[in-house]
């Protein structure tokens, strides 16, 4: 646990930061010519976007120098940039899965990945302000603008990279005329991924760290919650300990026994490690969505499914984070904010994402389920009578998460309704538009209720195209020329009409039978006749033979 991984040595001259930043335009500009050589203008704009961003910074920071006798390599640098290698590979071969065109997707990946660096970083500043000043213990001092752009100073909030990364995918593939969603759904399940791995990094760091274990906590909870205190002078700026090692030192007080204790232990009070919890939920929503996607009715389900758990289980954990460095706004009864809150997004799951759930019973059984947070969390935060109401703070994250739950789980009922009237259009790549319906998905549907109804029997509701085709079948047979085109008699009419015809039928194909019968009679007749003349005839050449002898003599 400690925040660099390992040293490069350096060689005894100053390293320039235009110099990293000129490498950096120097292989965009070979991607561009590439590019332009395929005539493929996306990549030719990104490439030449980097360009100007790295001439840009190499320009304003063409004085800044590196002087050092070795290079270090952070670990939270380290995980971001191993998660944005997976995320790249994980989702280009989604996007190339499901027919999306790999040049823009490579593309919009890379333009994503720059705007969430760029929402988190933003989100960390709005939440943070005070951190950035000249002097950071006076309200009033002036703000310093260059430690924006100091990555080492401060950090970055996840849910800024969200909104950053999905605003710029946005912009881009307006330009490519491209839906979102569809790439939406490609590109969360390396969100998923990037969450196990850059806390991780957040963890091996020490920030993001959580409230302190009770005395009765297992013991390797405890030893995975203790944060060291590092040798002085291991990062600029940062202090001499990890943060939570460094915060519990300042709540102690200097001179107190707590502080003294600190010291003598060299690490911090064990607290919940909820950098592991997180990247827990990171591992468990990647296999979710994965999963999900063989199941998917929907453009943009998997999307509305990964901002909604995230959201909630986000919710959850920031109740257990103590850093002092994730903003906060509002001050509430927790023993109302919480349960109301979670009360909140059960409705948002009972009226939105549980619809994806097929199995009626199932579905059920979740919908009962996900009251049971709310109630247990009022039972656990609710005052003694007359005791002292505790509040709640809520952080940046949580409001976020409280908001982006309840929306994306509107978006999903109306996508849902979609994917039921129209399930070829709603999985076409330029579905949560202007929807039209597919050629397969003509002709009337079923409402909900009956879909309920059918499938109760077997406990499973069946999905569009299994309606489609038993309606099909059930479809009665084309009129006669003198009924009107697409109208449809009563079903008791139709009926009677498929018996009348069945009886005709039956009565045509006696007659017939008795026609052929009285046929073959005809013909067992003339037979008969034909064969007596034949024997008459013989008798009477055999008369005329015996008479012709005596006339002769």
């Amino acid at each position: 646990m400690h925040p660099i991984l390992f040293r490069i040595p350096l060689p005894q001259l100053p390293l320039k930061l235009w110099w990293a930043l000129a490498a950096v335009a120097a292989i965009a500009l070979v991607y561009a010519i590439l590019g332009q050589r395929r005539k493929d203008r996306s990549t030719v704009g990104v490439a030449l976007l980097v360009v100007a961003a790295a001439g840009i910074g190499g320009y304003v920071f063409r004085e800044t120098k590196y002087e050092a006798t070795n290079l270090p390599i952070y670990s939270y640098g380290v995980m971001l940039g191993l998660s944005l290698v997976v995320g790249w590979y994980l989702t280009l071969t989604l996007a190339e899965r499901d027919g999306l065109p790999k040049e823009t997707m490579a593309n919009c990946y890379v333009v994503t990945a720059i705007a969430a660096i760029i929402g988190s970083r933003v989100l960390y500043i709005l939440t943070n302000v005070d951190e950035f000043r000249v002097n950071q213990h006076d309200a009033n001092s002036a703000i310093d603008f260059a430690s924006f752009f100091a990555l080492r100073r401060g950090g970055l909030v996840a849910y800024g990279g969200f909104l950053g990364g999905y605003l710029g995918s946005w912009l881009y593939l307006q330009k490519q005329n491209i839906r979102v969603m569809p790439w939406a759904d490609v590109a969360v399940p390396s969100l998923a991924s990037g969450l196990l791995i850059t806390r991780i990094g957040c963890y091996l760091f020490g920030c993001d760290f959580g409230k302190r274990l009770a005395p009765t906590a297992p013991a390797f909870l405890q030893k995975l919650g203790t944060f060291p205190h590092w040798a002085t002078g291991t990062l600029d700026g940062a202090g001499d300990g990890a943060p939570a090692w460094s915060k519990h030192l300042d709540a102690a007080g200097h001179g107190t026994p707590a502080y003294a204790e600190l010291m003598k232990m060299n690490h911090s009070w064990p607290v919940h490690p909820t950098q592991i919890y997180e990247s827990i939920v990171g591992l468990s929503l990647l296999a979710i969505l994965l999963w999900q996607r063989k199941h998917q009715k929907f453009r943009g389900q998997i999307f509305f499914l990964f901002a909604f758990a995230y959201g909630y289980l986000r919710f959850l954990i920031e109740m257990l984070r103590d850093d002092s460095e994730r903003g906060e706004f509002g001050t509430f009864p927790l023993h109302f904010f919480v349960p109301g809150s979670l009360a909140i997004m059960a409705l948002a799951f009972v009226f939105g994402i549980s619809l994806g759930i097929t199995n009626l019973r199932t579905r059920m059984i979740a919908r009962v389920l996900a009251f049971v947070p709310p109630v247990v969390a009022y039972v656990i935060l609710a005052p003694a009578k007359f005791g002292e109401v505790s509040q709640a703070h809520p952080s940046t994250s949580q409001w976020i998460g409280l908001l982006s739950a309840v929306v994306v789980a509107y978006f999903y009922a109306r996508a849902w309704e979609i994917a039921r009237k129209s399930p070829k259009a709603a999985m076409s790549l330029e579905s949560l538009g202007d929807v039209k319906p597919a050629k397969d998905d003509d002709g009337p549907r079923r409402r909900r209720d009956e879909d309920d109804e059918d499938g109760e029997g077997d406990g499973v509701e069946r999905d569009g195209d299994e309606i489609a085709a038993d309606e099909a079948e059930a479809r009665p047979r084309k009129k006669k020329k003198g009924k009107k085109k697409g109208l449809r008699a009563p079903a008791a009419k139709v009926e009677a009409a498929e018996a009348d015809a069945d009886a005709d039928a039956d009565a045509d194909a006696d007659a017939k039978a008795d026609a052929d019968d009285d046929d073959d009679a005809s013909d067992d007749d003339a037979k008969v006749t034909e064969s007596a003349a034949k024997v008459e005839a013989t008798k009477d050449g055999a008369k005329t033979e015996k008479k012709e002898p005596t006339e002769s003599a």
